[in-house]
């Protein structure tokens, strides 16, 4: 058979009453990075990022200021044209270095 025991009802508020309240800590504030590709943005992609020496999802996201989405686009695009080779190709992290010659 179970027993069940009830709190003892307290009427003093004291200190111990008190709920503790713990630190939230610091949040970061949410980034406003583009979701659409606009002109601009494109035409930076296609002169800047090539002359990158590291290039990486996380790298575009840093300096371009945008979405994830649309930086794993770019890279696929710029990997197609030959701008920017493949070093490393692991399912979460994709890493590129600009291409040295053209004729590779």
């Amino acid at each position: 058979m179970a027993r069940f025991r009830t709190a003892p009802t307290s009427s003093s508020g004291g200190k111990a009453a008190k709920k503790k309240k713990w630190s939230k800590g610091k949040v970061k504030d949410k980034a406003q990075h583009a979701v659409t590709l606009d002109k601009p943005t494109y035409d930076r992609i296609l002169k800047e990022v090539p002359t990158f020496r590291f290039i990486s999802q996380s790298i575009l996201i840093e300096r371009l200021r945008i979405n994830g989405s649309l930086a794993r686009v770019a890279i696929r695009h710029l990997e197609k044209e030959g701008s920017i080779k493949r070093i490393v190709h692991h399912h979460g992290q994709l890493i590129y270095t600009r291409s040295t010659t053209s004729s590779d």
